[in-house]
C-alpha cells in the first residue's frame, strides 16, 4: 500500500501565535477529490497555506507529498511546491504578458531551460484545459472561466501530484463554475489528487464526493446526504 499523499496527525494550525484549527487528524490517498468546506474564517485557507508552506507547521505531525511539513527546511519549500499545483480563486495571472509568457515565466522559476521542451509543455497544459488556441491573448481579453482555465493549466506545468484549488469558482459564475469543475474531475480521474477549498454548496450536491468542514476550530468529515 502506498503511502498517504497527506498525513495529519494531532495538528494545531496557527495564524502568528492564535490557533485557527485545532487537533486535525487525517489522510488523503493518492488520486482522491477532496472538498473542503466551511463559512469564510473557519480557516479553510489556513489549512491550503500549511500545505504549500506558507504557513509552519508547529503542532502535531504532519507529512505531504512525502515531505516532513514540521521538520521542512526554507531551502526544501521551493521543492515541495514543484509537487503540488495552485490555483486561486483570483487567477493570479500576470496582466502585462501573454498567456503563453504567463505560462513560460512558471517554467523558468522552477527550473526548466529548453526553448523546445518548455514549448512543447506549454501547448501540452493549454491542450488539457482546452485552450490550445489562446496563447498569445493578454489575461484581460479572456472571460474569467478562461482565465481560471489558465490558472489551471499553470498548475500542471511541472506535472504535479496534488493539485490544492482555494475557492476555484469563486469569482465565477454558475455555469462557468460547472465547466472548470468538470475540468477538475477530468483531471482527478486522470490520477491526479485534487483538494478544493470551497462554499459553493452547489457545486457539492452535483459533483459529491469526500468532504472535510472546517467548524467550530477544527476539521472533521461530513457524510452528504444523497437524494
Amino acid at each position: 500500500m502506498s503511502q498517504p499523499v497527506l498525513s495529519l496527525q494531532n495538528v494545531t494550525i496557527y495564524q502568528d501565535s492564535n490557533a485557527v484549527l485545532s487537533d486535525i487528524s487525517l489522510e488523503v490517498n493518492h488520486g482522491e477529490f477532496l472538498y473542503l468546506i466551511g463559512k469564510t474564517g473557519s480557516g479553510k485557507s489556513s489549512f491550503m497555506k500549511l500545505l504549500y508552506a506558507d504557513l509552519k507547521l508547529k503542532e502535531g505531525e504532519g507529512s505531504f507529498v512525502d515531505y516532513d511539513l514540521k521538520t521542512l527546511k526554507e531551502r526544501d519549500i521551493p521543492y515541495l511546491r514543484r509537487k503540488i499545483g495552485i490555483v486561486f480563486q483570483d487567477f493570479k495571472l500576470l496582466p502585462d504578458r501573454s498567456v503563453f509568457d504567463n505560462l513560460h515565466f512558471v517554467l523558468k522559476a522552477t527550473g526548466w531551460s529548453d526553448k523546445e521542451e518548455m514549448k512543447v509543455k506549454i501547448d501540452e497544459v493549454l491542450d488539457k484545459v482546452g485552450m490550445r488556441n489562446v496563447s498569445n491573448k493578454m489575461p484581460h481579453q479572456l472571460s474569467g472561466g478562461e482565465q481560471q482555465r489558465i490558472a489551471v493549466a499553470r498548475a500542471l506545468l511541472n506535472d504535479p501530484e496534488v493539485i490544492l484549488a482555494d475557492e476555484p469558482t469563486g469569482n465565477l459564475d454558475p455555469q462557468t463554475s460547472v465547466e472548470v469543475m468538470q475540468l477538475l474531475r477530468e483531471i482527478n480521474q486522470n490520477g491526479k489528487t485534487i483538494i478544493i477549498a470551497t462554499h459553493d454548496y452547489a457545486l457539492l450536491m452535483k459533483f459529491p464526493s469526500k468532504t472535510l468542514k472546517c467548524e467550530d476550530g477544527t476539521i472533521f468529515e461530513v457524510v452528504q446526504r444523497t437524494v
